[in-house]
């Protein structure tokens, strides 16, 4: 949610998009949702998984709460990943803002994280966007109907 806040924003996590799919990580590997890039001083990590449409300050939060969370946590880093990420059988990134959506709700590290407001608030604010779209009437619905009457 704060990496693709809108309905259009999963439109692009789509196989052999360079939009990453997998949540993993590799060496110069546009199908991760983090690459690593660059070497000596230029070296550097992308996160590839915001888009153009996220709020720049709500997505450097997520990532630096994500980050601190893994070094409080100790959690280990799997080794970099090889190859095609669209072809693993793995964790991904959410296809649709309904599934963003109830993470989120659902999420009690977001709730300890960001606090229960700010759960709420987002939430609202995406079933609002999802209600609103499932109201509108599309030119590719209104095509579709009479291509087929």
């Amino acid at each position: 949610m704060l990496f693709a806040p809108n309905i259009n924003s999963y439109k692009r996590y789509q196989y052999g998009t360079f939009a990453p799919t997998a949540l993993k990580w590799g060496r110069d590997n546009r199908t991760c949702a983090l690459r690593l890039v660059g070497q000596g001083h230029s070296l550097r990590i992308e996160n590839r998984v915001p888009g153009g449409d996220a709020n720049p300050y709500l997505a450097v939060a997520g990532m630096v709460a994500a980050g601190l969370d893994g070094i409080e946590n100790e959690l280990v880093l799997e080794p970099a990943f090889e190859g095609n990420a669209y072809a693993l059988d793995t964790a991904r990134v959410p296809t649709s803002l309904q599934e963003a959506r109830d993470l989120w709700a659902n999420s009690e590290w977001v709730k300890k994280t960001f606090g229960a407001d700010v759960q709420k608030h987002y939430t609202h604010m995406a079933d609002t966007e999802i209600d609103a779209f499932g109201r509108a009437v599309t030119d590719w619905e209104r095509f579709r109907n009479f291509e087929r009457m």
